[in-house]
């Protein structure tokens, strides 16, 4: 860590410099990490059967990197009765049905996983859990947020806004309480200004540093950096800088979700502010200064009327205009409904255009942990070594049946380090409380998930 003013911590990325050699072992290790990262409504089983062909033909470019599962059933999360907005998003990486409103039924995967590897904590510095999502609908915990401590309690604040991931992980500079000129200027700073002797230490001449991690560190730093400057759209650093435009261009808090009645959204305004969200999150994993966590990507049931073009791989795939379409107001003229009234037999022409823009952007944060710059000392990437686990509320969006609606549930997690068997769309037909367990025996964790007294079944099929 670059310490600076205040709270102010910057991470470095992984350098070969932090490996510590081991006299009984050969192999380079890399850390533990594991992340849930979720997308709001789901995409219907039988459309998760078309391969890549159609919804996740994003996700095609990283397929030998993924293991798809289809057939995961989340049924026994339905036991307060309501339904998979609510009862499937609990459900998600816990496999257990919620405990009221604000807790879910017990902890979730990462969880599980950092009390396992970090039973007193992480190392100093680091945040021990990053939860931080684009999302609207706001009835209900769980919805949005996807990392659960053991009691089911939310693991960490959630973080809605680039400028608090953004704090949240860099840290901001502390200035006394009456030194209003002070603050004022630091509108105008960047967090990197309050450690740039230690980066012209660790740059210079008298490094320890290597020539390639030299070089790394000032890339880094470059591009920490660039991300400040979207997040608080700084175009310069000078005295005279004008003042800073408004925090978020989305709505929030109370505006983010009017009486559940949704809100009106530009495509280009949500995908803008979810890629520097996304682009955030991924710095944070790659400069090591988180491990566990949980991002999401529209909330359980979301409610906008999405209008704009939507492309992919430079081609139209669809025009949005949600309410126009709908022919309706409100929440009825959500894209919400179109998951509603999903039929096996129709086109369902607006439903899989707006499924296949939520893999594109679930893919966008993928590709960003896949990069030249993510190869660690094993040689793989940091998504090839992470176990990063991608879910949603449900299977199909119709409430009229509770066994087809948590039936069919989408899965797909990566290789946690050459464990599981990526590269393929498998068929698991099991329980999503025995894939979850199946995935904690192979990362060496002796909690399990759900019923003391139940017998699980392993699903051995995933393992590498």
């Amino acid at each position: 860590m670059l310490k600076g003013l205040g709270t102010v911590s910057v991470g470095l990325p992984f350098l070969e410099e932090m490996l510590v050699a081991k006299t009984l072992s050969t192999s380079p290790e890399v850390p533990m990490r594991a992340f849930n990262v979720f997308f709001g409504l789901g995409i219907p089983a039988p459309l998760q059967t078309e391969g890549f062909s159609d919804v996740l033909e994003p996700l095609k470019p990283l397929r030998d990197k993924l293991l798809i599962m289809r057939n995961v059933d989340q049924i026994r999360c339905d036991e307060s009765g309501i339904n998979a907005h609510f009862d499937g998003a609990s459900g998600a990486f816990t496999a257990e049905p919620p405990d009221g409103e604000a807790k879910a039924g017990g902890p979730s995967i990462d969880q599980v996983i950092r009390k396992t590897y970090y039973p007193n904590g992480l190392p100093s510095g680091m945040v021990p859990t990053l939860i931080s999502g684009t999302f609207f609908r706001r009835s209900r915990v769980s919805r949005y947020v996807h990392s659960y401590n053991y009691d089911g309690t939310v693991s960490s604040t959630m973080q809605e806004k680039p400028r608090e991931l953004f704090n949240r992980v860099f840290g901001t500079i502390e200035l006394s309480q009456g030194d209003t000129d002070a603050r004022q200027r630091q509108l105008k700073r960047s967090v990197l200004d309050s450690v740039i002797e230690q980066y012209r230490f660790y740059t210079g001449p008298n490094s320890p540093l290597g020539a390639a991690s030299k070089s790394r560190v000032s890339d880094h730093l470059d591009r920490i950096r660039e991300l400040e400057q979207r997040a608080y759209e700084m175009t310069e650093r000078a005295e005279d800088a004008p003042p800073l435009p408004p925090r978020s261009k989305l709505a929030h808090g109370g505006q983010a979700d009017p009486g559940g009645e949704g809100i009106d959204m530009p495509l280009d305004d949500l995908t803008s502010e979810w890629r520097l969200m996304a682009d955030l999150y991924a710095l944070a994993i790659k400069m090591d200064r988180t491990r566990f966590g949980a991002l999401t990507f529209l909330a359980a049931g979301e409610r906008l009327r999405v209008t704009g073009d939507y492309h992919y791989n430079g081609r139209k795939i669809y025009t949005f205009n949600d309410a126009a379409q709908l022919n309706a107001s409100g929440s009825a003229g959500c894209s919400h409904e179109w998951w509603h009234k999903f039929r096996e037999n129709k086109k369902n022409e607006q439903l899989r255009a707006h499924a296949h823009m939520k893999m594109r952007e679930i893919a966008y944060f993928l590709h960003a942990l896949d990069e030249a710059e993510t190869i660690e000392a094993n040689g793989k990437s940091i998504l090839e070594n992470s176990l990063i686990t991608i879910s949603t509320e449900s299977g199909d969006g119709r409430h009229s049946d509770v066994k087809r609606e948590l039936s069919g549930v989408f899965h797909a997690i990566t290789g946690a380090n050459g464990r599981f068997k990526t590269g393929q769309i498998m068929d698991v037909k099991a329980e999503g409380l025995d894939v979850y367990n199946t995935m904690l025996t192979a990362l060496g964790t002796k909690d399990r998930l759900g019923p003391i007294n139940r017998k699980h079944q392993a699903i051995d099929g995933i393992r590498a």
